[in-house]
């Protein structure tokens, strides 16, 4: 059985975008989000948990449990029917789904829960809803994260492009036509009308904070251990990496990820080790206290902007004495034993 945290733990990590779309809103034609109320950029936890999955599925080859071993499969793939893989841990504990049966019993459900949290890296992390077809039940995960948010306003901008080919949009007649007779019908098409106009959302620069919050409580209910911990922190420092898109412009993880560590301060062990399940300090101290994002006016003069453009246009400062006690703060990944 995998050793399972034992500690409480929040983490602040800073990522930017260069001329680009950290996360496109469908409902404002794939605007980059932003908070209408003071222009600050946004970007979804949704997004975020889709970079860390992506990782984890490429670093870790998408591999169900061998034996004692958990899995590093993800639940969530891109494009698939999430009932195949709960129907699959129907079978795998041979659960019957008998004719004349509204569904599976309670422990037939917790059955299929335990296999899923087990094959699953991404169940056991940010949890997921499983109750559709053939009931796996639902787990809450002990990992959550937070929308992150620029430091400073955004410029969107919406770009227009030219796009040199074109598709028929009569995508039946196309069908129907020979290589030939497809050749023939753009050879008689005026040179202007197989170009046409396209849109890119951007902004110029922005640099955000993101939140985290991982629970030791909720790790001991899905298997949640210490690999699986230095693979989230693995996942979130490389997470655009290998993520590239043209759509994306250059993002990019700055390091380090801090990483606060409630451990306790009581002198009785086992009373110190409830403190360190339970937390020695309310989030929003470590966050707001501890580390200060702020403009380097100096190098911002230097370049001669108002605004910044670069990482280099902020300063990042760390107060170690307002860290409170019970609480260690590490930084990624050189504290990465530490965790």
């Amino acid at each position: 059985m995998p050793e399972l945290i034992t500690n409480r733990y929040e983490f602040l990590f800073l990522f930017d975008c260069e001329n680009g779309n950290p996360n496109g809103d469908p409902d404002a034609g794939n605007a980059p989000r932003i908070d209408p109320q003071d222009m600050h950029g946004l970007v979804s936890d949704v997004a975020v948990k889709r970079r860390i999955r992506n990782y984890v599925q490429t670093a870790g080859g998408n591999k169900l449990a061998d034996g004692e071993k958990q899995g590093t499969a993800i639940f969530i793939e891109h494009a698939t029917n999430l009932n195949v893989p709960i129907a699959k841990s129907h079978d795998a504990v041979k659960i019957e789904w008998p004719k004349g049966k509204k569904g599976a019993t309670k422990d037939d459900v917790e059955k299929a829960k335990n296999w899923m949290c087990k094959n699953f890296y991404d169940v056991r992390t940010f949890g997921a809803v499983m109750s559709t077809g053939k009931n796996a039940g639902q787990v809450r995960g002990p990992v959550q994260i937070a929308w992150s948010r620029s430091k400073n306003p955004v410029l969107s901008l919406d770009t227009s492009i030219t796009r040199m080919a074109v598709a028929d949009p009569d995508s039946e007649k196309a069908k129907r036509m020979t290589v030939k007779q497809l050749e023939e019908y753009t050879a008689e098409q005026p040179e202007d009308s197989l170009r046409t106009m396209g849109r890119k959302s951007l902004i110029p620069y922005g640099l955000y904070v993101g939140k985290g919050f991982i629970s030791a409580h909720l790790a001991a209910q899905t298997g949640f251990s210490k690999v699986d911990l230095k693979l989230l922190f693995e996942a979130v420092l490389n997470m655009y990496e290998h993520d590239r898109s043209a759509s994306k412009g250059v993002m990019t993880v700055r390091a380090p990820i801090y990483v606060f560590k409630h451990v306790g301060t009581d002198s009785d062990a086992e009373q110190r080790a409830r403190q360190a399940v339970l937390g020695c300090c309310p989030a929003q101290v470590l966050f707001e206290e501890v580390v200060q994002v702020v403009k380097n006016e100096a190098s911002l003069e230097k370049d001669g902007v108002t605004e910044p453009r670069r990482f280099a246009h902020y300063t990042v400062t760390v107060d170690q004495a307002k860290v409170p006690k019970g609480v260690q703060l590490l930084r990624l990944p050189d504290d990465m034993d530490k965790l």
